[in-house]
């Protein structure tokens, strides 16, 4: 059962654990002037994988940290959207509204996770960066990069773990994103088969 984990800093699993071995043999020969992570547990070992034996630092940044889900941290989705189903329509069909009581509004993490990337790239001009963040974080930079609209959202990628992005961007600030959800360094075993909804709600939603 899926739950909403946002903030909420849990490990990662122990197939999570052998993806990140196959990220890190992926990266071991990319050269790399600087790593950045959100400060969750689950990103920062992402990161410490890309690193491998790299005598570079890993920075946290509070900018890539996942949406803070308020009331329905650590709750299973079918939990909520079963109780709130304004919520789950929120979620699936125009998720540039959900906002969660006590919690950060998707229009608000939209723009804090364009203007942490911005951050990123105004301090490595000329230089190859990696960061490790969280799905929702990375759909709304695809978002930003591919539609240039928020109201788009629902129809931006969802991506695996560990899966690779890579953007490019040039002396004028133009971004030309060559590939997202690369994930060719995992094995077939190592990928985790799933659609859409019944990645979050199983067989148990209610009609």
């Amino acid at each position: 059962m899926r739950i909403f984990q946002g903030i909420t800093d849990l490990d990662i699993t122990e197939i999570g654990e052998k993806q990140l071995k196959c990220l890190e043999k992926r990266f071991e020969n990319i050269e790399l002037d600087k790593i950045y992570s959100s400060p969750l547990i689950r990103a920062y070992k992402t990161a410490l994988a890309i690193k491998g034996n790299r005598s570079l630092e890993v920075e946290k940044l509070d900018g890539l940290t996942e949406l803070n889900g308020g009331f329905v941290e650590g709750k299973p989705f079918v939990e909520t959207f079963n109780a709130y189903p304004e919520m789950k329509d929120a979620w699936f069909n125009h998720p540039e509204d959900f906002a969660p009581t006590g919690g950060e509004a998707m229009r608000d993490a939209y723009v804090r996770s364009e203007n942490t990337f911005w951050e990123i790239v105004k301090n490595n001009k000329n230089k190859t960066v990696a960061f490790a963040t969280h799905g929702g974080v990375l759909r709304c930079i695809l978002c930003r990069f591919i539609f240039n609209d928020i109201s788009r959202l629902k129809d931006a990628p969802l991506l695996d773990n560990t899966a690779v992005c890579y953007l490019e961007v040039d002396d004028n600030f133009n971004v030309n994103l060559k590939y997202y959800n690369d994930i060719s360094h995992l094995p077939a075993n190592l990928i985790v088969q799933k659609n859409r909804i019944s990645a979050f709600m199983g067989n148990e939603v209610q009609k």
